[in-house]
């Protein structure tokens, strides 16, 4: 057991845990007490995590800060020994991916009361999940050295039964912007975003009477749009109609600049496409082809729009559409680690699998995000695909010409020129409608009934 009052543990921390961009990034704080570590929490997320497990891992004889870990508190206590045990073989294994297995690990859990509740009585009702994390780090040998739960604004420490530093009553949080972690994080240049639920927000569908307007323009669009999909002689006209459609709205959000708050920003960015364009681009994206072309705009001038677009998109995927939302949420979060933005990748790619457990391109970039592997090798597989088509492109385009010309200029009487002019209109063979096996991937629809389709294993868009 922990003993503040009698020899509190130093936890050595940098002030870099969410990617400042100031010119002290490498600042160091040592915390001494439960109150600074409370307190520090945030700042080692870059977000304030309402209901949330967090796990950090310790090293050397300094308690120096590692690998962060966080997940939603499981509703079923149930399930709590099961899933403490796979949080501490995550965290060893991530750790060991690092290079340095934790020589100990800190523990917190953050949940606000529910209604009627009390923040004491959320610390006795998770008290069996800090005992079985515990055990469960105990069982890989990493030892706890704190566990911390955090409500309505106080904490209380499960280590430490001394009422003198740790009282029964819980501790109040320290007024936020007051502590030497937040000094050291503005002295960093470190940006809060907020709680967890807040950054989640943004991508949340739209209620009310706007909800129903974008339900109407769901159903019109799957009806026009997903039997052209399913046509393999359609499908390629889908592609192009969808992406010239991001294109023209994607430049409207260059052209106007997002007020400073983030929900007025979201909110004017709702402005700026109708319920008929959404639904159109949003039934698109549903095709696999399509969606991995949109992630082309992932760089530079792009990014400011894209995202913005694509959380302006996901909101727009209102019940019973919501798994539609799946595709935009996972191209913002692409596009937010494409720029370096891991905390928001982290959100989106989370929300996106949430939405879909399925879906093989969150998946694949929520580990490769979490395991902190570099996104350039992607960036130019996808500039490599783009530069490809352009070429073909204006290929093909040269060799129609080639052909208009050598027509107008022979231009020939008789039975041949008929021959001569039916060759001349005819597609080239690579430029098949579809590509050479057809579309890529099928796009969900609804039944008249109002239920969605069902979709089989080879149907589900990757």
């Amino acid at each position: 057991m922990t003993k503040h009052s009698d020899s509190p543990h130093p936890f050595s921390s940098s002030a870099d845990a969410s990617g400042p961009t100031g010119p002290h990034a490498e600042q160091e704080v040592t915390l001494r007490s439960p109150a600074e570590l409370a307190d520090a929490l945030p700042y080692l997320l870059g977000f304030v995590p309402d209901d949330s497990v967090v796990m950090v891992a310790l090293h050397g004889a300094r308690g120096r800060f590692g690998g962060r870990l966080r997940l939603g508190i499981p509703h079923t206590s149930e399930e709590w020994p099961e899933i403490c045990d796979q949080l501490a073989e995550t965290l060893v294994t991530g750790s060991n991916k690092r290079g340095a297995r934790p020589d100990g690990v800190v523990l917190f859990l953050c949940q606000d009361p529910a209604p009627g509740e009390t923040a004491r009585e959320v610390m006795e009702r998770l008290r069996p999940l800090a005992r079985s994390l515990r055990d469960a780090c105990g069982r890989f040998a990493m030892p706890v050295h704190e566990a911390l739960c955090i409500s309505d604004r106080r904490f209380w420490s499960y280590c430490c039964p001394d009422p003198r530093c740790c009282p029964a009553d819980g501790t109040p949080l320290a007024t936020p912007g007051t502590s030497v972690m937040a000094a050291a994080a503005t002295y960093a240049g470190m940006e809060m975003r907020g709680s967890l639920s807040q950054l989640e927000a943004r991508f949340a569908p739209l209620t009310g009477a706007r909800a129903e307007e974008q339900t109407q323009a769901l159903d019109a669009a799957a009806m026009a749009l997903v039997p052209r999909i399913l046509r393999g002689a359609d499908c390629e006209t889908v592609r192009r109609e969808t992406l010239d459609l991001v294109r023209s709205v994607m430049g409207r959000f260059h052209e106007t600049a997002a007020p400073g708050g983030r929900p007025e920003a979201d909110a004017r960015d709702d402005t700026l496409l109708t319920a008929q364009e959404a639904a159109a681009i949003i039934i698109g994206l549903q095709d696999r082809v399509t969606r991995d072309r949109a992630a082309e705009w992932m760089e530079g001038p792009d990014v400011p729009a894209a995202l913005r677009l694509w959380r302006a998109l996901a909101r727009r995927c209102v019940p019973p559409y919501a798994e539609h939302a799946a595709a935009p949420v996972t191209l913002a979060g692409w596009v937010a680690w494409s720029a370096g933005d891991k905390l928001e990748a982290r959100v989106a790619l989370g929300r996106a699998l949430r939405l879909d457990p399925e879906y093989l391109f969150a998946q694949l970039l929520h580990r490769a995000c979490n395991e902190g592997l570099d996104p350039e090798p992607l960036r130019r597989c996808l500039r490599a695909e783009q530069a490809d088509r352009a070429l073909r492109q204006a290929v093909e385009d040269e060799e129609s010409r080639g052909i208009a010309a050598e027509a107008g200029a022979d231009a020939p009487s008789g039975p041949g020129a008929t021959r001569r002019r039916s060759r001349a209109g005819r597609p080239a063979a690579n430029t098949r409608p579809g590509g050479p096996t057809g579309p890529a991937g099928r796009a969900r629809t609804r039944r008249a009934g109002g239920q969605q389709g069902a979709r089989s294993g080879q149907d589900r868009p990757q």
